[in-house]
């Protein structure tokens, strides 16, 4: 049985066996962090705090995974959570692209191999990535694109983590061959004052859902200032489709259990 846990934003635990996985950490207190926007909303983020049960969940952590984490991507790893990480000496898995930038905060850092879009040893099972695509246009040209994993674990449902994309095919062609049975997918529908949708939205996630067979859990909602999809308009627009029973959107500290 594999339980994922959000904790807020992408802040997830995956738990599996004796691992638990943080995966992505902003761990700031509310409104400790700047806008994202600055001509539409000055309000700070993350908009909303931790949830009670976060430290409890954290103490439990064995490993980190990381996206992404440069260009000032705070909303996946805040000076907070490097902090918190290099404190506990946590080892963190990300990319070679990302590693030197990590060891430079002092983190434990394991990096996956060059060749990381073939599968890897991962905690007794394997691990690979597929590229992101976090905005196009000029706005996509100034980001950070980063990387999703499928993770397969033995005896665990496979798990694809999308991380910060528009639903590209690359993303597409990715969920139809290996169609792992739950994805976690960013639908807050980010993006800034100028610009389109630097990641997944609400039709964006409707779609996803219906070309993905397995369970499919929404996050990246209600915590920064530049994600207008709501849990409850989601919610709607889910059952509208026909698809609420595979749209997972849980609450922050909400425990999901995936056999």
């Amino acid at each position: 049985m594999m339980n994922i846990q959000q904790i807020r934003n992408s802040t997830i635990i995956i738990e599996s066996g004796r691992h638990r996985v943080l995966v992505d950490p902003m761990l700031a207190r509310k409104g400790a962090l700047p806008s994202l926007r600055i001509f539409s909303g000055r309000q700070r983020n993350p908009t909303v705090e931790l949830p009670e049960s976060a430290n409890e969940a954290l103490e439990a952590v064995t490993h980190c995974l990381i996206t992404h984490c440069q260009k000032g991507h705070f909303d996946h790893l805040d000076r907070a959570g490097a902090r918190w990480l290099r404190e506990r000496q946590t080892p963190v898995i990300c990319t070679p692209h990302d590693a030197p930038h990590l060891v430079r905060l002092g983190l434990n850092v394991q990096p996956l191999p060059a060749d990381h879009e073939r599968p890897t040893p991962f905690l007794g099972g394997r691990i690979r990535t597929v590229r992101c695509t976090h905005g196009e246009g000029l706005v996509g040209r100034l980001m950070e694109h980063g990387v999703g994993y499928l993770i397969e674990l033995p005896g665990e449902p496979s798990l694809y983590l999308a991380g910060d994309t528009v639903l590209t095919r690359t993303v597409r062609d990715f969920v139809l061959q290996h169609q792992p049975r739950v994805s976690v997918v960013p639908a807050g529908g980010a993006r800034f004052d100028v610009g389109d949708d630097i990641i997944m939205g609400l039709e964006d996630v409707l779609e996803f859902s219906r070309f993905c067979s397995g369970i499919v859990i929404a996050n990246h909602l209600e915590a920064i200032n530049h994600c207008p999809v709501t849990r409850e308009g989601l919610t709607s627009a889910a059952v509208d489709a026909g698809i609420a029973h595979r749209l997972l959107i849980p609450a922050d500290g909400q425990v999901l259990a995936l056999a």
